[in-house]
């Protein structure tokens, strides 16, 4: 049972406890107006996330159609250039997808900017094809696996209405597939939220590096490194429960 000798000192310990609190966070995004660090590495952060998705669903669709091509058809074809150009596409997208999926994304984005665009000045744009081009190659997998989910009923009654093969692609196969995965790709976004967090090994102020700017300024680690952590986790979430809304319309609109 507390008494009044025991319960004055943790009064006075919560109190110091709240004091300091406040000073450090004062101290951390207050002063000189740091909380801008933040604010601007968020933005940076989103827009970096936007643009490479972009690109990644861009190359990630060309892939995955050559992958599935080469599967669903390659076998059919006659000896000729036609059948030789498809292989060798094939091999150049499992290259691809092998090379980038087997190595980190920091690595990646440290050869874009410091061996590939090393005469580069525009920094946002390099890490924008580095993150596009490393995200390509898990949303080719996902489509894929979308493409060859659709019967290959589909594309014979696409073939049968006079449609050919890149008609019946774009009209019938890539529609259904692409509402089949795109909960998946929705996840891929999420993730490469949280991939960008490595931007600042090139000099990008992204959310990240804007934490360690004011821990750079403050020495006090804890408050910015908890506020970035802070960040992600309430985007992340966001996000996760726009994914979860998605889905269940995707799968009311099947009943």
């Amino acid at each position: 049972m507390f008494t009044h000798t025991s319960v004055g000192p943790l009064l006075l310990s919560a109190s110091s406890w709240l004091a300091e609190w406040k000073d450090r966070f004062y101290t951390n995004f207050i002063t000189d107006d740091r909380y801008l660090y933040l604010l601007r590495g968020l933005w940076m952060t989103l827009k970096i996330t936007f643009l490479a998705v972009l690109l990644g669903i861009l190359l990630g669709v060309i892939a995955a159609i050559v992958r599935s091509t080469h599967d669903k058809t390659v076998e059919d074809m006659r000896p000729g250039f036609g059948r030789f150009l498809l292989k060798f596409m094939n091999a150049l997208v499992k290259l691809y997808l092998t090379v980038i999926r087997g190595t980190p994304v920091v690595v990646q984005l440290m050869i874009t900017y410091y061996i590939i665009f090393a005469t580069s000045t525009n920094q946002m744009m390099v890490a924008v094809l580095a993150f596009g081009v490393n995200s390509g190659a898990y949303v080719a997998e996902i489509f894929r696996s979308g493409i060859m989910s659709i019967d290959n009923g589909q594309l014979e009654a696409g073939r049968s209405l006079g449609l050919n093969y890149i008609q019946t692609m774009i009209y019938i196969i890539i529609p259904q597939a692409l509402k089949n995965v795109l909960p998946a790709l929705a996840n891929e976004f999420i993730v490469l939220i949280k991939e960008t967090s490595v931007s600042g090994y090139v000099g990008i102020q992204d959310l990240t590096r804007g934490g360690d700017i004011i821990r750079s300024r403050t020495f006090d680690a804890f408050p910015p490194l908890l506020a970035v952590a802070g960040i992600y986790l309430v985007i992340v979430i966001f996000f996760s429960k726009l994914v979860s809304i998605l889905e269940r319309r995707l799968r009311n609109s099947e009943r």
